[in-house]
Formats: C-alpha cells, sequence, structure tokens
C-alpha cells in the first residue's frame, strides 16, 4: 500500500456530540477526539440542538486531533462529514444558522404534515394517488410521525412564518457542517432522501421532483444543490484551513449521513451482506440491488452513497439510549439517594452482571421504546416499559431484560427485512458502541439465531465509512476493496439451549406492543394530538 500514510480527518457529528477522527486512506484510526454536545427536548415532543455548538465542538476536537502532530498535515489528503440523519438546519443566505436544528428525535410535525395527508381513498393514514407518488418516485413517503425533514420544514412554516420566510436554505446536519468547511449549499443524492421531494429512481441522478414539490408546498429555492456523495463539494475555506492547521485547499468530499456511513464502514458492501448497527438508536441493513419499499414495517432499499447501487434503510428510535438512560436516570440518579460517584465505565460492570444472569432475565421483559418507534412500525406514542416483574427479580434481572430487549426490538425488524431481500442472512457485521460488549453480541446472536460478527473499533464504524468514500473519491481504493481492510475481532454463533427461551419471549414481546399501543395512544397525546414525552 504505497499511500499508506495519507490520511482522511472524517467527522461522525452523532446525536451526542463530534467524534473527529484521522483514518488512513485504507481505514486504519490513529487517533480521535469527542466533545459533548447537549440535546434540548421540550414537552410537546420538540428536540433540537444548537448547530453553533455543533461547529464549534468539531473546530475544538479536530484541532486537538491534528495538533497531537501523529501525523503531517501534508499526508491528510481530504476532509469527509458523516452526521446523525434526518435533521434540519435553516439558514440565511451568509449560512447562519436562524433557529435551533430540528433534528431527528423531534416530532412536533406530525400535526403539519397531515395538512399534505389529506385526500380520499386512504392506505395506513395516506391518500392512495399521493401514496403512488411518493412510493413511485421516492420509495417511501413522509412519516406520520412528524420526524422527517420535511415534516420539520412545514412545523417551521406553519409555527415559525418568520422563520421560514427568512431561510435561505434548509440543509441537514451534515450538509450544514459542509457548508461551514466550505461555503458551499448542497446536499447528496442520500442525505435529501428523508425529505420526500426527490425523484430516486436512478440512483446516479437523483433530482427534485416538481410533482412532490407542490404536493408538500415547499419551494424548491429553499433547497440545496444535489450532489453524489463522491463529488468533491469544495476546497476547505481558507481562514478554517489556517485555524486546524490544514492545508489550504485539502478537498472536503461531499459524505454521507450515518446509516449509509456505517454501512461502508462495517465492511458489508456486498449485495445482501448486512450489518447491525447499535448506538443511540439502531438499525439493520444491508445492500441490494433493487429499489423497494415496505410500506407495512416502514422502511425500504434507497440510493446508497456508494454509485449506482441501493441500500436498505431501517431505523429503531432507542438502543443503547437505554443503557444511557438506565445509567443516568435509575442507577445513578442524581438525588438524595446517591451515595457514591458514578462507576468508571460502567457498561464493562453491567456486561459482567449480564453474563451472571441466565438467557431470559428469569421471564422480566423489556420494551425500548423510550422516544417512540420509527421501524417496524411508526409510532411516536409508544413508551417503554419492564413488565412481569416479581418479588423474587432483581435489579440484575431488570439490567439482563433491557439487553435482551434491545434484542428482541432488532429482531423485531430482522424479520421484515430478510423477507424483504427473500433470503436470510448468513451473518451480520456488528458495529456501534454496543458491539464493543462481548455479551451483548452473544445475545443478539442467541436472539436472531444468526451468527454475530464483532467488527473491530466497531464506535469508528461511521468515521471510517466517511473515509473510506474519501478514500475511493480521491482514487485510493476501490468498493470492492472495501471488505479486505475490515478485521473482525470475534464471531458468536447461536446457542441451541436458548432456542425455545427465545423464540417463546420474542412472541409475548409482540404480542405486548399490540395490547399496549392504544393505551399509549391515549397517555402520550397532548390536546395538539402530536407526541408528548
Amino acid at each position: 500500500m504505497k499511500d499508506k500514510n495519507k490520511y482522511v480527518l472524517a467527522i461522525d457529528l452523532g446525536t451526542s456530540g463530534p467524534k473527529t477522527a484521522l483514518i488512513s486512506v485504507y481505514g486504519e484510526v490513529v487517533d480521535s477526539e469527542f466533545q459533548d454536545t447537549p440535546v434540548i427536548l421540550f414537552p410537546d415532543g420538540g428536540a433540537e440542538q444548537n448547530p453553533q455548538g455543533w461547529w464549534n465542538a468539531i473546530i475544538s476536537t479536530a484541532k486537538k486531533v491534528i495538533g497531537k502532530n501523529l501525523v503531517s498535515p501534508d499526508d491528510i489528503v481530504a476532509i469527509s462529514v458523516t452526521a446523525q440523519w434526518s435533521g434540519t438546519v435553516a439558514v440565511d443566505k451568509s449560512g447562519h444558522h436562524l433557529m435551533n436544528a430540528v433534528i431527528w428525535m423531534d416530532c412536533r410535525g406530525s400535526e403539519s404534515v397531515k395538512e399534505i395527508l389529506k385526500g380520499p381513498f386512504r392506505i395506513q393514514g395516506y391518500p392512495l394517488f399521493k401514496l403512488i407518488s411518493w412510493q413511485k418516485l421516492t420509495g417511501g413517503a413522509p412519516a406520520q410521525s412528524g420526524k422527517d425533514p420535511l415534516c420539520h420544514i412545514l412545523w417551521i412554516k406553519q409555527n415559525r412564518p418568520e422563520i421560514y420566510k427568512q431561510t435561505y436554505k434548509f440543509l441537514e446536519p451534515k450538509d450544514y457542517i459542509n457548508l461551514c468547511f466550505t461555503g458551499k449549499f448542497a446536499a447528496t443524492y442520500d442525505s435529501i432522501l428523508l425529505h420526500w421531494l426527490t425523484d430516486n429512481r436512478d440512483p446516479s441522478r437523483v433530482v427534485y421532483s416538481d410533482k412532490l414539490l407542490n404536493m408538500a408546498g415547499i419551494e424548491s429555492a429553499k433547497l440545496p444543490e444535489l450532489i453524489q456523495a463522491l463529488n468533491i463539494l469544495g476546497p476547505i475555506k481558507d481562514e478554517v484551513a489556517r485555524e486546524l492547521g490544514l492545508k489550504e485547499g485539502t478537498p472536503v468530499v461531499g459524505g454521507t449521513p450515518d446509516v449509509p456511513s456505517a454501512g461502508v464502514g462495517s465492511g458489508a458492501v456486498r449485495d445482501y451482506e448486512g450489518h447491525l448497527y447499535v448506538g443511540t438508536s439502531s438499525w439493520i441493513s444491508a445492500h441490494v440491488p433493487f429499489k423497494k419499499t415496505d410500506i407495512a414495517h416502514n422502511f425500504g432499499s434507497f440510493p446508497s452513497p456508494l454509485p449506482g447501487r441501493f441500500i436498505i434503510l431501517t431505523e429503531q428510535e432507542c438502543a443503547g439510549k437505554c443503557l444511557t438512560w438506565l445509567r443516568d436516570n435509575i442507577l445513578y440518579h442524581k438525588d438524595e439517594l446517591l451515595m457514591e460517584e458514578c462507576v468508571p465505565n460502567i457498561y464493562k460492570v453491567l456486561d459482567k452482571i449480564v453474563e451472571r444472569v441466565p438467557a431470559g432475565a428469569n421471564s422480566v421483559m423489556f420494551t425500548p421504546w423510550l422516544y417512540g418507534e420509527r421501524s417496524p412500525v411508526d409510532d411516536c406514542h409508544i413508551r417503554a416499559s419492564a413488565f412481569n416483574l416479581s418479588l423474587e427479580n432483581t435489579r440484575e434481572d431488570i439490567v439482563r431484560a433491557i439487553y435482551e430487549g434491545v434484542a428482541f426490538n432488532s429482531r423485531w425488524l430482522l424479520e421484515p427485512v430478510e423477507k424483504f431481500m427473500r433470503r436470510p442472512f448468513e451473518y451480520l457485521n456488528f458495529i456501534g458502541g454496543g458491539a464493543n460488549s462481548n455479551i451483548w453480541s452473544q445475545i443478539f446472536a442467541d436472539v436472531f439465531n444468526r451468527k454475530i460478527r464483532q467488527v473491530k473499533d466497531p464506535i469508528y464504524s461511521n468515521a471510517r465509512g466517511a473515509a473510506f468514500l474519501a478514500s475511493i473519491a480521491l482514487k485510493y481504493m476501490t468498493v470492492e476493496e472495501i471488505p479486505k481492510y475490515i478485521q473482525i475481532n470475534a464471531e458468536y454463533t447461536p446457542n441451541p439451549d436458548y432456542r425455545r427461551i427465545y423464540d417463546e419471549l420474542f412472541q409475548e414481546y409482540v404480542n405486548y406492543y399490540k395490547t399496549q399501543k392504544k393505551a399509549c395512544a391515549r397517555m402520550n397525546k397532548t390536546k395538539a394530538g402530536v407526541c408528548a414525552v
């Protein structure tokens, strides 16, 4: 590898904050820095973040990682950004944000989107003829939960008309960061997808649809130019290069949002080869050679950042976030009962606890719907619970039940994804922070009844995917070469002794949703009818 000493500055802007890494053009992580960015939650279902806070944290982490002098700035050949998806940043013509970013968790647009969902002959809440247009052109439709960027924009138009009027462009988080780096307003074929305003039938040529824009009542002038993920958006702004200590003219790649970036960084880039991601949220994904939609389970295959390819896109709302909730709200909640400081690396402690509890958590079950759900059901009102508790159960059972509940939720999605592909997965590459857990890897293998391959350095999969895209754009590697640069830490095979236990509990898990969804809908609606938290 003659270019092994060339590197990409890869930024992975997650909900909790940016992870900024130096990664070789062949996927080797040199070093990284992370900084928290807070989420602002509102009682009416709002979820926002400060875009300036994102940028400040990216500048801070980039200066730290570059300033360690582990690599020469002359050897940093590109910048590539991946970020949380389904967010909306309203910016003026100078590129300044006009309000906080409305992020993927925000469901305030559920009422606003109803205006464009009016019409006769309804199917699952959608008017038939509009649904046909959305499905034909985009492969999906605006979420009734209100969590898509189109819903955010409609909410802003209806509730913040002065902001809507002043907005020059509405940008995804990834595209806002690219704007900060380059001064250019653009989105990629994949980042614009969840606006449901583009014709995606040809993944190599995605364009805005006048018909869909008219249906939504959105002016095309308020949306950015479209480029491919592998296109060079432009050079870094001189003042940003000087502040970071980078070469002037360092290219910035179009990049991609977190889900497709993980698909690249997981190494599962061949058709029908899947990956499982468990971070704050979770998903199951794979590349497939066709465009299709599963309306009933709220997912489909859409343009991939890899040229001419389609990738299955799913999303489940809360996964690793459940452990954060357990840590911060239950085990170490800062109230009068807290008698000690937080245990260092509590997740390793939780792993040890889970290992000594039998499969099935002594019949305790946890449902991880702390902020509603997206796939395989689009339900912003459903909420989490721990049930079937008795006097004999302990905290240890509850901790194990949370690990298993996240796995049950993913299995709930696994079945329709495999049906969608018309074949089972031989294995899934496991990435994200959850993949650092050996016991969780085994639980997923046992619950799925599928082999789980634990990818090395799994928390860097998104950033690695961003680096790979830059590497491909600059001709250091090809798409076909990606799998050989992915290392597998361990493989976990299903334990047949647990088959009956997990099959029975999974059936109860699905039944529980069916019995509780109406009660949660009643309990979690405000008078205006939007999601409450």
